[in-house]
């Protein structure tokens, strides 16, 4: 996509994916006619260190689309995950182009599991499940879609006004409280996750005591924390 000629609230949707992307590169598939496969492209006046801020907001219009369509509960595993339960349903992906300190433009991409089993379908995880078989029926797609992007526009109205998602992302976050691991390229960090810094790195308590800042990591749930 020519991101940089398109014009800001460009929507992309897709029936199918056979060869999509997630974080590092691994690939996701998804039926034609399952899946809610979204990409929009945001021109916001923010620097470029936050453009996590617009993961958030799309992440939450998820969250929203998800309650108001199927009634069910989702919620978010740091740190572009979305889960009912224990079974991920879905996650984000955000591309981003900047000029010097600035954000020039980010397309956020969100993928859905929504009308198939997805023990049926090779490149999945065991972990993933669908809407449909958590709710036990399928799920109207344009009705999901449409209550997504209406959330996407308020909750990136409020952002432009200077309401920052920061807080109810955070709230949202199933990592936080919980004993975990965060495996990283050469490397990993294992301690309590206590929260989520305004960029969206997680604050991992270590068991020295120190804090550390991971900006990204496949995140392994150890127990949660007792106080």
């Amino acid at each position: 996509m020519a991101a940089r000629e398109a014009d800001e609230g460009l929507v992309i949707l897709a029936d199918e994916q056979t060869a999509g992307r997630g974080r590092h590169g691994r690939r996701w598939d998804a039926p034609a006619g399952s899946s809610i496969l979204m990409s929009i492209l945001f021109r916001p006046d923010l620097p470029a260190s936050d453009v996590n801020l617009l993961t958030m907001i799309v992440s939450l219009a998820a969250l929203d689309g998800i309650a108001e369509v199927t009634g069910l509960e989702a919620a978010l595993k740091w740190p572009n995950d979305v889960v009912v339960g224990d079974r991920k349903v879905g996650g984000l992906l955000t591309e981003s182009s900047f000029i010097g300190s600035r954000l020039e433009y980010a397309v956020v991409g969100l993928g859905l599991n929504v009308n198939f089993d997805p023990a049926d379908v090779a490149n999945i995880p065991s972990t993933a499940s669908s809407l449909m078989v958590l709710l036990g029926r399928p799920v109207d797609r344009l009705a999901l879609v449409r209550a997504i992007l209406t959330a996407t526009d308020w909750r990136y109205r409020a952002l432009k006004a200077g309401h920052s998602p920061h807080a109810e992302w955070s709230r949202h976050l199933t990592t936080i409280g919980q004993r975990v691991r965060v495996i990283l390229p050469v490397d990993m960090v294992e301690g309590v996750a206590e929260g989520v810094n305004r960029q969206g790195s997680l604050l991992v308590r270590q068991d020295d005591g120190t804090l550390a800042e991971v900006a990204a990591g496949d995140v392994v749930t150890l127990r949660r924390h007792a106080d």
